[in-house]
C-alpha cells in the first residue's frame, strides 16, 4: 500500500480504482501481557485485516478511522507506540486480496453460527437439551451474529445462511415453548376436572 498525506476520507480516484483504507501501525511491550492481549482482542472484534506484524487495516470511513484511533490511544496508554494512516493499494488486485481475506474470516464465523444453530435444533428434537437451554443458545447466537455483522465489510454468502439457520432455531424454540405451554394447560384442565369430580361426588 502507498501511504497518502491527504487527510480526507473521500476517494478521489477513478471508477474501478482501489479505495481508501485506514491503517494502524502499532507496537506494544510484551510485558505486562494483559494490555497486549486486550488490544489484540479489540482488533479482532473490529475484524481488521492483518497486513504484517503490528500492521492492520480496515476500509476507510469515519467510523473505522475513529475505531483505530481509539485502539492507538490504548496502545499509547500501554507504553507502546502507534500511528494511524490513510492508504490506498497500488493495484485493484491487492485490494481484492485484502477483501477476500476479510471475507473468508467472516465466512468461517458465519459457518460456526450455522453449525451451532443446527446442533441446538438436533439436540432439542432429541430431547438432550431443555427448552430453556435451547432458548439460551438462540439468544447467545443472536448476539454473536450481530457482532459478526458489525465487522463484516465484504459480506459472504454464508451470512445469509447464518441468518436463516438462526431464524429456524428461533422458530423451533418458539414452537417448543408453545407445545410446553399447551401441555401445562392440558394438565391444569385435567386437574380441574378431577377436583370438580371430588367436589360433586356424594
Amino acid at each position: 500500500m502507498a501511504a497518502t498525506a491527504d487527510p480526507g476520507l473521500v476517494d478521489a480516484s477513478g471508477p474501478g480504482s482501489p479505495g481508501r483504507w485506514v491503517l494502524l501501525a502499532y507496537r506494544v511491550p510484551r510485558e505486562p501481557s494483559t494490555p497486549r492481549i486486550a488490544i489484540w482482542r479489540g482488533l479482532k472484534r473490529l475484524g481488521v485485516a492483518q497486513l504484517a506484524d503490528g500492521l492492520v487495516a480496515l476500509p476507510a470511513d469515519t467510523r473505522t478511522r475513529e475505531q483505530l484511533e481509539w485502539v492507538a490511544q490504548d496502545v499509547l496508554e500501554a507504553a507502546g507506540s502507534a500511528g494511524v494512516w490513510l492508504a490506498q493499494p497500488t493495484t485493484a488486485a491487492q485490494e481484492r486480496q485484502l477483501a477476500r481475506a476479510m471475507m473468508d474470516a467472516r465466512a468461517a464465523e458465519y459457518a460456526s453460527i450455522v453449525r451451532q444453530a443446527q446442533t441446538a435444533m438436533t439436540a432439542g428434537t432429541a430431547g438432550t437439551i431443555t427448552p430453556v437451554q435451547q432458548a439460551g443458545i438462540a439468544r447467545r447466537l443472536r448476539g454473536e451474529l450481530r457482532r459478526i455483522m458489525r465487522r463484516d465489510y465484504f459480506p459472504p454468502a454464508e451470512r445469509e445462511a447464518a441468518r436463516i439457520a438462526l431464524e429456524a432455531l428461533t422458530r423451533t424454540v418458539h414452537e417448543r415453548d408453545q407445545r410446553e405451554q399447551r401441555g401445562q394447560n392440558d394438565q391444569g384442565d385435567q386437574q380441574d376436572q378431577w377436583d370438580q369430580r371430588e367436589v360433586t361426588q356424594p
